[in-house]
């Protein structure tokens, strides 16, 4: 039995039933707010937008880039640079995003506890600003260490965001939205994707005299953000739990909600806030031996570890060698390249559309599933399409479902899921782990496709097959819907798992000891029995 039906008064009636009659008989359901609309859009923009363009930006200039460090380097030494020595700098200029990403993850947790969630948002901003001018400038500096170090500066802007933004969204977010807007995430990240191959493209920016524009882009939506998110509230939740600042939270709340009383949601927090009176915010060491979330962590672990090694980094890495080696024109590759940027941030869209009605799970599910049998068909398309000239068709077609199947569940639910699955004083350790899994996972895939494909030939993608298989069975088993739950719901799906006691008769005698006091009120007796749940369950 779940705890709000524990907790529940014997009386039909709810907490809301001494209202009048005709209040309750005129109220309309809480709808969504410019207020909330912003805050998640112009967050989304200075932040997982980034992220998404520069996983595409650096397809187009790649081989300006490596001219670049020719030349460079016979300024220097006076001899051209060796074919190992280019590849060695480019893999370094692709990968070090990734290094850079792991630190900016393993800093956010102290970030979002000094300065609060919008604040490193605001912060990292910086960072994105200064991996522009590296990123821009360094082909008039003659430097090729300044691209090296502007793609590591924005690796760490997008470890910063990919773990702070879903922490904001999530937090500001009522919970019959929370996975909508939590998708905003995901469809930023898309649509920086299509940007990047937009602007990639030879009409545009994608010319040896302007491949440095390419990056300098950065900066603008940094400075958007950074013009906007000032006066948008920070988050209501970290106010009133970690601050302390009810008034805060209470401004924050009605500008967020559209509405004056806001009550409820204080008494929400107030209910989770009263046992971590006794609790501080947690570390990683101890998120990971409190046996009350050993199965929270491990979803959040797989889920994440699925994310990048499901494969979709490697179409993204190597999306113009994939579609030359399945046989199409060099001259049409850019713009086949650029409706797969459509595609994605169109089931992007969708899925952020239909979260709410159908849930995480079987989304992620599906996701998962419809991504391993198109990487199957993907594998014998391209071990016949040498022998027909329309197989190569059929294959791109593979690509777009795979990325379609992504976008629908697995690009964006796994950053809603981490928190989701824990309350306020473990949620910034949760990102970190999340974090490090993410980046770690991501590097992993940026250094070791190319020789799985180099070994495997056309049946490299079946290790993704495997790795999407293997996710989606996990999930199945493990994962319980968190679609407009409470943390409490939420917690009480993963109690038996966890082996942890439901201690239901320990609530029920809190409130029959209580049940004849005329000094406190039923929300005041819920809120104890709340407070008493919480500190069985993560004390």
């Amino acid at each position: 039995m779940e705890m709000r039906e524990q907790t529940e008064d014997p009386e039909p009636n709810n907490i809301e039933s001494t209202e009048p009659d005709h209040k309750k008989s005129t109220e309309k359901p809480q709808r969504i707010t410019a207020c909330l609309v912003n805050a998640a859009f112009f967050g989304a923009l200075g932040s997982s937008y980034l992220y998404g363009y520069n996983l595409s930006v650096v397809n187009a200039p790649a081989l300006y880039i490596k001219t670049f460090y020719n030349q460079t380097w016979m300024e220097r030494y006076g001899e051209p640079i060796g074919a190992d020595m280019v590849t060695m700098l480019w893999s370094i200029t692709v990968s070090i995003f990734a290094i850079g990403g792991l630190l900016g993850a393993l800093c956010v947790t102290l970030l979002t506890k000094l300065i609060g969630r919008k604040g490193t948002l605001l912060l990292n901003n910086g960072f994105a600003v200064i991996a522009a001018l590296l990123l821009a400038l360094g082909e008039k500096a003659r430097s090729f260490e300044m691209l090296i170090i502007g793609r590591f500066v924005m690796g760490v802007d997008s470890g910063i965001a990919l773990s702070a933004l879903p922490m904001y969204l999530g937090e500001i977010s009522p919970r019959h939205m929370r996975g909508s807007i939590g998708q905003f995430n995901s469809i930023l990240i898309c649509l920086g994707v299509f940007t990047g191959q937009v602007l990639g493209l030879p009409e545009l920016l994608g010319q040896e005299s302007r491949w440095n524009f390419l990056f300098a882009f950065l900066a603008l939506p940094a400075l958007l953000q950074l013009c906007v998110l000032p006066f948008l509230p920070e988050s209501p939740r970290f106010l009133l739990m970690e601050r302390r600042d009810e008034a805060g939270a209470e401004k924050a709340f009605r500008a967020f909600l559209g509405k004056k009383d806001v009550s409820k949601e204080l008494e929400e927090v107030h209910a989770e806030g009263w046992a971590q009176n006794t609790l501080h915010m947690a570390s990683v060491t101890e998120l990971l031996l409190n046996p009350a979330l050993r199965w929270q962590v491990i979803t959040v672990i797989v889920t994440m570890a699925c994310y990048q090694l499901c494969g979709l980094n490697a179409i993204w890495y190597y999306t113009n060698g994939i579609l030359r080696d399945s046989g199409f024109a060099e001259n049409v590759i850019p713009y086949i390249v650029l409706s797969t940027g459509g595609i994605e941030t169109l089931a992007a869209v969708v899925s952020g559309l239909v979260i709410e009605r159908i849930g995480r799970r079987p989304l992620l599910i599906f996701g998962f599933s419809a991504m391993a049998f198109f990487f199957g068909l993907l594998t014998v398309f391209l071990n016949f399409q040498d022998q027909y000239t329309w197989m190569p068709y059929l294959s791109f077609t593979c690509i777009l479902a795979v990325i379609a199947s992504f976008c629908s569940g697995p690009g964006g639910i796994p950053f809603v899921l981490t928190g989701e699955l824990f309350e306020q004083s473990y949620r910034p350790a949760a990102f970190m782990i999340a974090g490090i899994v993410n980046w770690v996972a991501n590097f992993a895939v940026g250094l070791l496709f190319p020789f799985m494909q180099e070994s495997l030939q056309t049946y490299a993608f079946l290790v993704f097959l495997v790795v999407c298989v293997l996710g989606a069975v996990y999930l199945y088993f493990i994962l319980p819907e968190t679609k407009n739950k409470t943390f409490m719901d939420i917690s009480q799906s993963f109690a038996k798992i966890n082996k942890v006691p439901l201690v239901n008769k320990e609530i029920e005698n809190e409130l029959a000891i209580k049940a004849g006091s005329k000094e406190l009120s039923y929300r005041e007796k819920k809120q104890q029995a709340i407070g008493k749940q919480l500190l069985q369950i993560f004390g």
